[in-house]
């Protein structure tokens, strides 16, 4: 992938950042805003206990991963940065009364090999590798920020592996976060692993061209309150041929997935659903 974006906010990126804010609040149609309201839906009971702890052993690092649930669809779930599998547990409860749910730990996370190298094209190599070696046909896979920059580079990179994508709050670049969270990244970080904090401070760097590499369906996800501007995901779907947005109302980075599973369940399945009824 070809460095053609630079890593710092341009003033004219603060503006139209600032501008696609108040933007969403007079235009919401534009962003495809919408509530999601567990109480008015109904929603399967969680599963409680993941059903397999194990590792796998790729050509780089030994990858530890969950599994939920047996559904006969596979879906993968992919951890922010400086998360683990763990952070995910809620919402692979819910889903895996659907699906079979697989929540593998990213290099340099959880249980997984810790290595000096570390890049978004090469977690999303280990994904399609831990997709091959456990002989998954066309998965969903849905990744939380880190994880769905990964979910969209392995899209892009492999576009014959993943049967959908679901990505909840993915950026293009890191030009397109909000200064308080670049501020944050720098002064305090997230972890005590600089790698980490490098890594979302450099990368990633989604041109045009590159997003249009990506053949299957995408749902992009972010919330009205999220870490990088609205108009971020609105340059997303614009640019993934098959794709859907929605930028979640009164939503932050996290609180839709990590913070409650039963809005992750409904997001993805009614999602899914549609993508099904299409075919």
């Amino acid at each position: 992938m070809k460095t053609q974006v630079s890593n710092r906010m341009s003033l004219s990126d603060f503006c139209g950042g600032i501008a696609s804010q108040a933007d969403y609040v007079f235009h919401p149609e534009k962003y495809h805003a919408q509530r999601v309201r567990t109480a008015r839906m109904p929603v399967p009971p969680p599963l409680a206990k993941p059903v397999k702890d194990s590792f796998v052993q790729l050509s780089e690092v030994k990858m530890h991963y969950l599994v939920y649930g047996s559904g006969k669809q596979p879906l993968i779930l992919i951890h922010g940065n400086a998360c683990s599998a763990n952070a995910l547990k809620e919402a692979a409860s819910y889903l895996a009364n659907d699906y079979t749910v697989y929540v593998p730990e990213s290099r340099c996370h959880g249980k997984s090999t810790y290595t000096n190298k570390i890049s978004y094209r090469l977690m999303a190599r280990d994904i399609r590798e831990f997709i091959q070696a456990l002989h998954l046909e066309k998965p969903i896979v849905m990744g939380h920020s880190d994880g769905a920059i990964n979910a969209i580079t392995l899209a892009a990179e492999y576009p014959a592996i993943p049967g959908a994508v679901i990505s909840c709050g993915a950026n293009s670049s890191p030009a397109q976060f909000k200064p308080f969270f670049t501020l944050f990244v720098k002064i305090n970080g997230v972890s005590k692993d600089k790698n980490l904090n490098r890594l979302m401070l450099t990368q990633p760097h989604f041109t045009p061209r590159y997003l249009q590499r990506i053949t299957c369906p995408v749902y992009l996800i972010s919330g009205q309150f999220d870490i990088m501007w609205n108009a971020d995901t609105v340059y997303l779907a614009k640019h993934i041929r098959d794709s859907k947005m929605s930028v979640l109302k009164r939503e932050d980075h996290s609180s839709y997935i990590m913070g409650n599973g039963k809005k992750a369940y409904l997001l993805a399945h009614k999602w899914l659903q549609g993508i099904g009824n299409n075919e």
